[in-house]
């Protein structure tokens, strides 16, 4: 074994691209924990690795004293003058143990684990090092096998981990099939896979565009936002720094074949390219597409937004299952509330917003209540319970109650400012 000791530190060396230093010392130190269980704790042991000889040498260190009392820690004078005649007493000696071809078959063991130990150590080191700059890079790998719903991907020089919750929805991959993700995270841990990919991270669609558009990658074209439900639809916000370039037609190529080659990627995964726009209004507006917008209502410090769109656009404008605005709203950070014309029409009439300062009172509730002919807070303070029961069923008697009693408050509040405003009009006059 110890002879082929240099020529297996070599090759581990140069297979792995691990730090032969760091080899030696983790064999020295496999040789040393398997010489303590052999030979006790308490001796003072040292394993050298001689590169010369190709082998790990052991010497113990014991004092020289006149009488032997601990044979772990002491030799006698005589002794010692055998091993070094110049030796004298209370000198500590050290002499090499021809032992370590001897340490026995567990000793052996134990010298091989903290090898194996070691060497996966300094591989996590050497793979941790080669990715830990390349978190956000897109990486091509080979689906190895399946774990608990997570697929091993193999990159050719270690494996990576992509989670349930990072693969795509609805797609099924097996053994040997080719994959592209992104590295998520490189972690240092010798136990686990270290790289952790995904293929729903919104930066893996940018990655994406970076690579097919040359615009992106030379920064003439800029990504300013993305918002994604991968496998169904995502929305890209893109600016250009050129006036002579179209970043929406060059992010969608040729005949559309640039976004198509991101969609056959994405398996299918629908994809909106708009123009960003600084202005909140515009951008609602891009963003919204293929719906057209009739009007944008901005609260800047609310973060706000009202869209009123022509009533037969409403329903593209919210997507099926709302799917269309909330992508709509992800992308601009903005809280977007969709209204149709009829229904803004009647929203910012006097007598529905007085509905709309009843306490207790939501949107849904005062539109009931405005289309079953209750068109202001003070003829819903005049109504009946029971009127209003027959004509709003969705709502019940303790609501109506507390909803008449609020309305009846503000229809007081009313009337109390209005001889105000009248005084201080006749006092004009």
């Amino acid at each position: 074994m110890l002879s082929d000791l240099k020529r297996i530190l070599d090759q581990i060396s140069r297979d792995k691209g691990i730090d032969r230093q760091l080899l030696v010392d983790a064999i020295e130190e496999a040789v040393m924990s398997a010489a303590k269980k052999k030979f006790g704790q308490r001796r003072e042991l040292e394993a050298r690795y001689n590169d010369e000889i190709g082998e790990v040498e052991l010497f113990q260190f014991r004092n020289v004293v006149p009488v032997v009392e601990d044979e772990q820690t002491e030799i006698s004078l005589d002794e010692a003058l055998r091993l070094d005649p110049e030796v004298q007493l209370g000198d500590e000696l050290g002499s090499k143990m021809d032992s370590v071809s001897d340490l026995g078959r567990i000793a052996a063991q134990s010298a091989k684990q903290v090898i194996i130990q070691k060497m996966k150590d300094a591989e996590c080191n050497v793979i941790y090092e080669m990715y830990k700059d390349r978190k956000g890079e897109v990486v091509n790998g080979i689906v190895q096998r399946f774990e608990r719903g997570n697929i091993i991907v193999n990159l050719g020089r270690t494996d990576a981990i992509l989670p349930t919750k990072e693969q795509m929805p609805r797609k099924s991959y097996r053994q040997g099939d080719r994959i592209r993700a992104l590295v998520l995270d490189v972690r240092q841990s010798s136990r686990d896979p270290q790289l952790l990919l995904s293929r729903t991270n919104d930066e893996f669609l940018t990655k994406l565009f970076a690579m097919e558009v040359p615009e992106i990658a030379e920064g003439i074209v800029k990504i300013m936002g993305v918002s994604r439900e991968p496998g169904a639809r995502a929305k890209i916000a893109v600016s250009s720094s050129a006036s002579d370039v179209d970043p929406v037609g060059a992010c969608v190529g040729m005949k559309g074949s640039r976004v198509q080659n991101v969609v056959q990627e994405l398996q299918g995964e629908k994809i909106d390219i708009v123009p960003w726009s600084p202005d909140p209004a515009r951008y609602v507006s891009n963003a919204l597409s293929p719906a057209q917008v009739s009007l944008v209502v901005v609260d800047e410090e609310k973060k706000t937004l009202v869209v009123v769109v022509p009533d037969d656009q409403l329903s593209l404008a919210i997507g099926r299952q709302g799917q269309n605005v909330r992508l709509a709203a992800a992308l601009l950070g903005w809280r977007i509330d969709v209204k149709s014309e009829q229904k803004y029409a009647k929203f910012i009439e006097e007598g529905f917003q007085s509905l709309l300062d009843v306490q207790g009172m939501d949107e849904k509730t005062a539109e009931a209540l405005y289309d079953a002919g209750f068109s202001s807070a003070q003829e819903l303070g005049q109504a009946e319970a029971a009127t209003v029961l027959a004509e709003v069923q969705s709502l019940d008697e303790n609501r109506v109650a507390r909803l008449i009693a609020a309305a009846q408050k503000v229809e007081t509040t009313q009337e109390q400012d209005e001889p105000e405003s009248a005084a201080t009009e006749d006092g004009d006059k």
